[in-house]
């Protein structure tokens, strides 16, 4: 016992909060592949040897000590309980597409299937009749820019096999003001945006709640039935559209996206008119590691490292709002942009970060999950961003189609995770049925704003 106790390592607070009952959070990630893996047990094999068993969280126990406190302890790991093969369709409708038998197994999974404590907190699915392997992993291992980093290390290259994925320099990370160069104008601007945004955080876990429209979900939504749809993007269609905008980025874009896509939607579903100029909240996760994007998977393992393995990221309240068909698609990307580089200027995300990490040392886990949850019960929307390989990659020899995350449901009615993958990026929308039918309805209008702008940005272009 004694042996077993020193083994033992405490969970970080970010690990903790997402074993709370409010917040639990599992990470689906579905790798779809060319080819079915006929080889179960050489996918095992290959499993076995790879570095995701190498790394202690993924070969350990959640413990609980006689304080209540989480502990991981050290185990064997036992492969053959965490890969679990289906053979079959997971739908007996023959006219069901692939894509969608899959986003309607994972929709499922979103509610009602947490993962087993009694080995360690992560599976994966081999949905043979439908290629496609997935990954369930519990937030508390880490957030997605570790896991995705982990799941890379473990594919190699399609054009040379011989190479892991390149990792590094691309992605966002948190751009803080504390590492440019300030000016005094700049200075004022920091300590103006941030405590503005510090209050507007402050109150959203009391009671400053966005208006209620068509996709608005809220307390107990979270166990609501759930629905997935797919929307995909080319980045060089949003390349396009970041260069009509000066100095935007691909995050600036896509916000746009969501802004015009929403704004579409509420057109068709909302009852009555909605009013111009309508906030709509969204909550976003941000890399607050010194590099930006994927990291170098031993670095995040090396605990001496600059960028740890874990859950670090910092919390931004990110507003889009309602304007009504007919509206300049590139204005959505525009008022994107103004909101964004004034969210860059402040020290919301670090602040986030840290008051959580204090409110969790002083007053436990419980509290902080409560305020966490009020915060997503008074916003709308979730969304995050993971900017996976550039490149082609295979997985175990067989190369990879696509990458769609999703996680646990939310009180949110509407939750998105976007992955791009050579030059493709997947928004995996997830919602609330019962509140929002038709998700692919949604996902249409993401796509179809995409292209308005596009077409706009070539206009513009030639004029």
């Amino acid at each position: 016992m004694e042996e077993a106790m020193e083994r033992d390592q405490p969970l970080t607070p970010a690990g903790r909060l997402f074993l709370q009952p409010l917040m639990n959070q599992v990470i689906n990630c579905a790798v779809v592949v060319e080819f079915p893996f006929d080889d179960v047990e050489a996918f095992k094999a290959e499993l076995r040897s790879s570095i995701l068993l190498q790394h202690p969280r993924f070969c350990s126990l959640m413990v609980t000590d006689s304080f209540g406190r989480e502990h991981w302890r050290k185990t064997q790991v036992d492969v053959d309980r965490h890969v679990i093969v289906r053979h079959q369709p997971l739908s007996d409708d023959i006219h069901i597409s692939d894509d969608d038998a899959v986003n309607d197994f994972v929709a499922d999974l979103s509610v009602s299937s947490p993962l087993p404590t009694d080995k360690p907190l992560w599976e994966i699915h081999l949905l043979l009749a439908h290629k496609t392997v997935l990954f369930r992993v519990h937030h508390a291992l880490g957030d997605g820019i570790s896991l995705m980093s982990m799941l890379l290390s473990c594919c190699r290259r399609v054009d040379d096999p011989s190479q892991p994925p390149t990792i590094g320099g691309v992605g966002a990370a948190s751009s803080s003001p504390r590492r440019r160069a300030w000016s005094v104008s700049t200075l004022v601007k920091v300590v103006w945006y941030t405590l503005i945004y510090i209050l507007e955080f402050s109150l959203r876990a009391l009671c400053l709640r966005d208006k209620t429209t068509a996709v608005s979900g809220g307390d107990g939504v979270e166990l609501w039935p759930r629905r997935l749809a797919s929307a995909r993007f080319r980045l060089d269609d949003m390349k396009i559209v970041k260069r009509a905008v000066a100095d935007a980025t691909i995050n600036d874009v896509l916000f746009g996206v969501i802004s015009c896509g929403l704004s579409r939607y509420l057109d068709i579903k909302s009852p009555k008119a909605m009013p111009e100029g309508l906030r709509i909240t969204g909550v976003a996760m941000v890399n607050l590691r010194p590099q930006a994007g994927l990291q170098e998977i031993w670095k995040l393992i090396n605990s001496k490292s600059g960028s740890r393995w874990g859950n670090k990221f910092g919390m931004l309240l990110l507003p889009v709002y309602y304007h009504s068909g007919g509206s300049d698609p590139l204005q959505f990307v525009k008022r994107a942009k103004t909101m964004i580089d004034k969210k860059k200027l402040s020290l919301e995300a670090p602040f986030s970060y840290k008051v959580g990490d204090l409110v969790m040392s002083l007053f436990g886990p419980k509290l902080a999950s409560i305020l966490n949850y009020r915060i997503v019960c008074n916003t709308t929307f979730t969304i995050s961003n993971v900017v996976g390989p550039r490149e082609e990659i295979s997985m175990a020899g067989n190369p990879v189609k696509n990458i769609r995350t999703t996680s646990s449901s939310l009180p949110h009615a509407l939750t998105m995770h976007m992955v791009s993958y050579a030059g493709v990026a997947d928004l995996q929308i997830l919602v609330a049925k019962d509140i929002i039918p038709d998700p692919k309805v949604l996902a249409d209008c993401f796509q179809n704003a995409l292209l308005e702008m596009k077409e706009a940005a070539e206009a513009a272009t030639k004029s």
